[in-house]
């Protein structure tokens, strides 16, 4: 019988070599365990867990996580598609020429061309590094940073649908986010130092196309913020169903210690802005003034951003630029709320 012949009558397992068959015999049994013991946990589960899922609690916490994320999302995925699409396809010579070069002029300029130029509190880092790299003043870059995400149409359509019924809250939001753009640019103006930020030059990636760029940012952006998003909706809910109502309504009686809680609550939820507004609604405890400083502040100030800033403009510049950033937000905010809600 030849060789070929024999191989033909032999088993798989005859055809490895002997230091296999071992190893192939116990994945065969291990298999079927691992099996046995996924359905075990799971039936185990399903007994063990189903009389706490039904808890009137948790169905709250279900439900309000489920509604802000839903109401939030075709916003922020619109805000990104936006966002990617100003960043792949708008040139960069366009800001130098629309920019006057005086910084004082240009910073009020800048800010305002956020209300037409949305982007994401992500993006609005590297943009603004780029439009330095380009050589648009340091002033009027930082404005354009902090307004992009603030008051960019998006957010206002957001903010419009979170609170039904109250645009005085759409307002007062375009108008403190706009007014701590223009303060904190002029602040830059008047006090920094060229030693305080660094300015990383322009580069391009080579052969990258535009749709290949709008590609990348949209995927970007809408990873981080769609976790973020998640983040947020999961905190919100968390609030409603286990910090005492009391708590909550005792802190929102104090009007200053109100505000500057969910201002620092901002900062540490790093919530995309196309998405704060749901969240704010969400707080019914808090004041409306509290709830346009978590506004105001959330867009300008949180981790993700300081993390950013830190990282592209340097720690000298982070340390300075974030601490006046937050102050101004909280005052404005304390002003705006006391005028126009």
């Amino acid at each position: 019988m030849t060789q070929r012949a024999t191989d033909d009558w032999l088993s798989e397992d005859d055809r490895l070599p002997p230091d296999s068959w071992g190893r192939r015999q116990s994945a065969g049994r291990g298999l079927p365990w691992a099996i046995i013991l996924l359905i075990t946990a799971l039936v185990a589960g399903r007994l063990l867990l189903a009389p706490h899922l039904t808890a009137p609690a948790l169905r709250t916490w279900a439900t309000v996580f489920v509604a802000v994320c839903l109401q939030a999302l075709p916003f922020l995925v619109f805000g990104v598609m936006l966002s990617a699409a100003i960043t792949a396809f708008v040139p960069p010579s366009f800001w130098t020429k629309a920019l006057p070069r005086q910084p004082y002029a240009a910073v009020p300029i800048a800010g305002a061309a956020g209300a037409v130029l949305p982007g994401c509190e992500c993006a609005s880092v590297p943009v603004a590094s780029g439009l330095m790299s380009r050589g648009v003043a340091p002033a009027a870059a930082l404005a354009f940073l902090l307004a992009s995400p603030a008051i960019n149409p998006v957010v206002l359509v957001a903010t419009a649908v979170a609170f039904p019924g109250n645009p005085a809250m759409v307002v007062a939001r375009f108008v403190a986010s706009l007014t701590v753009a223009v303060l904190a640019g002029w602040a830059w103006a008047r006090f920094g130092r060229p030693e305080w930020l660094r300015v990383r030059a322009h580069t391009v990636v080579p052969g990258q196309s535009k749709g290949g760029s709008f590609v990348e940012a949209m995927r970007h952006d809408l990873l981080h913020a769609g976790g973020f998003l998640v983040v947020g909706g999961l905190t919100a809910a968390t609030l409603n169903v286990m910090v005492p109502r009391s708590w909550l309504t005792s802190v929102g009686e104090l009007p200053v210690l109100s505000v500057l809680v969910l201002g620092l609550l901002a900062v540490l939820l790093s919530i995309c802005s196309e998405a704060d507004a749901f969240v704010a609604a969400s707080m019914t405890a808090f004041s409306p003034t509290a709830k346009l400083a978590f506004l105001v502040v959330g867009p300008m100030v949180d981790l993700k951003l300081i993390a950013l800033q830190a990282g592209t403009f340097g720690r000298a510049f982070a340390w300075r630029f974030v601490p006046l950033t937050f102050t101004l937000a909280i005052a404005v905010s304390f002003a705006a709320g006391w005028v126009l809600l």
